[in-house]
């Protein structure tokens, strides 16, 4: 199935607002301070709570929050569209607790917005009898709920009599804060809901980034791409590129459906299958490459070469012919640069008199490739589809790999 499974708090069933107020304060703290460990000394709270209020708003909205930038967790592109709605909710909270009296001082208090928002059915109702029936509840536990939320914000909200209820002074004054926080998160959850109805009819294919427009993976994908949707036009294709690091973690956290890794095996815990291999070359200057005559030690101490990150499939196989071909003292002489951008690096070879080793399919596409020396049949990238165990049809699996090689080839 598609990723019917994301977004499974309160946008896509269940109660309508299945989060509480503490949740929404942490998340807020964690986007102004940059990091979870700096929101936990902030708000005096355990790291592992941050991080599990942090997991559970992310749920409720079906937005990833944050992506991890070295020591800091910065802000995703969606996460930064709703932080002003964050802010704004924060905002609200803290003047009901105000409004409320509760002690400032005090630990935030698990009140849910499901309890505010029965609250606000009850006062409008002006009755717990009539509430109840609307809602569906029994009276009794609507009045253990009421019972609980009034404890918890350490006020009463309503006088009880024989001819019904009534609302304090206090719950007159916190009605239209509670409504704007469940407008909030209306909006908040509204744009989540949107984005499950999109994603139960979506495939999302992860793939590593392509070396160019006509690179084996472009080709691949735009192939793959064009054929699905003449086929099954009624299924979304969503292709992103991103490194093979990210790529697991995004098929870990169900991201992704499936992901075109840049790796010759299937790691575990994922089932999968080989897609191509292409054979790999040295590239370089033709000066450089013809004057050392395969002396590989001296002419890569020679020239400076250009590598992908450590988190790419492609960079594995550069450093295992280094460590094949070169001594440890040798290595030392080498200089590595480290781009994480795959035309750039071609650039550097092309123009500048860098090394690289890259696809030689990629290269010989490109108008006036560079001169290439191919390292020899164990030295390939190799692109595997691959995907959880247990949690794709391997049926779309064959599918998208037959698209992805017919088409290429025609």
């Amino acid at each position: 199935m598609p990723n019917a499974e994301r977004g499974s708090g309160g946008a896509t069933g269940g109660e309508p607002f299945a989060m509480d107020i503490a949740t929404i304060l942490l998340v807020e703290a964690v986007m102004n301070e940059g990091g979870i460990r700096r929101a936990a000394a902030s708000t005096n709270r355990a790291p592992s709570s941050v991080s599990a209020a942090v997991r559970r708003f992310e749920q409720a909205v079906s937005i990833p929050l944050f992506r991890r930038d070295g020591n800091l967790l910065a802000l995703t592109l969606e996460a930064r569209s709703r932080q002003a709605d964050v802010a704004a909710a924060s905002t609200t909270i803290r003047a009901l607790l105000a409004t409320a009296n509760t002690e400032p001082t005090a630990a935030i208090p698990p009140v849910g917005l499901v309890a505010l928002d029965r609250f606000v059915r009850i006062a409008r109702a002006g009755s717990i009898r009539a509430a109840a029936r609307v809602l569906g509840l029994g009276q009794p536990q609507l009045t253990r709920q009421i019972a609980d939320l009034e404890h918890h914000l350490q006020c009463r909200l309503f006088e009880r009599s024989h001819g019904g209820i009534a609302c304090t002074k206090t719950a007159l004054d916190l009605i239209p804060d509670v409504e704007r926080l469940l407008d909030i998160w209306a909006r908040l959850t509204r744009a989540s809901a949107d984005r499950f109805r999109r994603d139960v009819t979506t495939w999302r294919l992860g793939a590593v980034m392509p070396l160019g427009p006509e690179s084996e993976i472009a080709r691949m994908l735009a192939a793959l791409t064009a054929t699905w949707h003449r086929s099954r036009p009624r299924q979304s294709l969503f292709i992103s590129s991103t490194t093979a690091d990210e790529l697991l973690a995004g098929l870990k956290s169900r991201r992704f459906d499936a992901a075109l890794l840049d790796i010759a095996g299937i790691p575990p815990d994922f089932d999968g299958r080989l897609v191509t291999e292409t054979p790999l070359v040295l590239a370089g200057p033709a000066p450089a490459l013809s004057d050392m005559g395969g002396d590989f030690p001296r002419l890569l101490a020679t020239c400076p070469i250009a590598v992908p990150s450590a988190r790419s499939g492609l960079r594995r196989e550069v450093t295992r012919f280094l460590e094949d071909r070169l001594s440890d003292a040798e290595r030392r002489r080498v200089t590595l640069v480290e781009v994480d951008s795959i035309p750039v690096i071609i650039n550097l070879v092309t123009h500048h008199g860098y090394l690289s080793v890259l696809p030689e399919t990629s290269l010989s596409r490109i108008h006036r490739p560079p001169a290439m020396i191919r390292l020899g049949p164990q030295y390939r990238q190799s692109l595997t589809l691959i995907w959880p165990r247990g949690a794709f049809s391997s049926e779309v699996g064959e599918l998208m790999i037959s698209m992805m090689r017919t088409s290429a080839q025609t």
